[in-house]
């Protein structure tokens, strides 16, 4: 069992771990009416192709159900029922997420596919066996306890079932670093400051990219918890991946 005092990473804080979810959930509480806006700051704009990649990896079908973990605004959920999917199960640990993704669905028309649930990722209240895809997008980094994550996304998934997390990663380009952390330190919380008012969240969110597990250490983690097949897409670069587990 954990320690509860136990110091883990809010950015580059060390922050005892009971701290930690509340911390994580007042930074979307500010972000949540300019989500979309804040992944645009992020990553120029391309988050919106390697959504369209994940959701294609996810190989959306009509009797597959998916459980969309830290599914924010809906955009993976939503892409799944867009494409043929089955039910979706669109849960947040935070409420203030999960409105902003049901006001778009009902937007969309697609709240009839829909299941909200509130719920913490690390404590799922989903059966065992119960879904064939498990999904989390941008969502894995801001957990406290990743590896009970994983474990937990093999618990609910049917046997042939497929987890699959899309998350900042490590940029494989190394001449290309300097850039890309002058844009995350310097350039994006002032955007923040500009646009939401708020440079103290995006300073966290890109503190936090860099104190995530690189592709290596993701996929052995994912192997860890049980998962098997696991295999890693590194996308611009290395900036982002996909990493892919089958419970079997």
């Amino acid at each position: 069992m954990s320690d509860n005092h136990e110091k883990v990473d809010f950015g580059f804080r060390a922050v005892a771990r009971e701290q930690k979810a509340g911390m994580v959930r007042a930074v979307f509480d500010s972000v949540a009416p300019r989500y979309d806006l804040m992944n645009d700051l992020m990553s120029l704009g391309v988050h919106r192709a390697w959504k369209h990649v994940f959701v294609t990896a996810l190989d959306p079908r009509p009797r597959h159900t998916l459980l969309d973990l830290a599914g924010g605004t809906g955009d993976i959920a939503f892409g799944w029922l867009r494409r043929g999917g089955g039910p979706a199960i669109l849960s947040d640990i935070n409420p203030s997420m999960l409105r902003v993704g049901l006001d778009r669905a009902v937007e969309r028309g697609l709240i009839g596919g829909l299941s909200p649930l509130v719920a913490d990722a690390e404590h799922l209240p989903v059966p065992d066996r119960s879904v064939d895809r498990v999904s989390i997008a941008f969502g894995l980094r801001n957990c406290t306890d990743k590896a009970r994550v994983l474990r937990e996304a093999r618990r609910v998934l049917k046997p042939g079932g497929r987890f699959l997390c899309l998350e900042f990663s490590k940029l494989q380009i190394a001449v290309l670093r300097p850039l890309y952390d002058a844009w995350s330190f310097k350039v994006l919380p002032r955007l923040g400051q500009i646009a939401a008012k708020d440079s103290e969240s995006y300073v966290y969110l890109a503190e936090s990219i860099r104190t995530f597990p690189d592709q290596a250490k993701l996929a052995a983690m994912m192997t860890e918890a049980g998962l098997s097949r696991v295999t890693v897409r590194d996308l611009s670069g290395g900036i982002a991946a996909i990493h892919a587990g089958w419970r079997l």
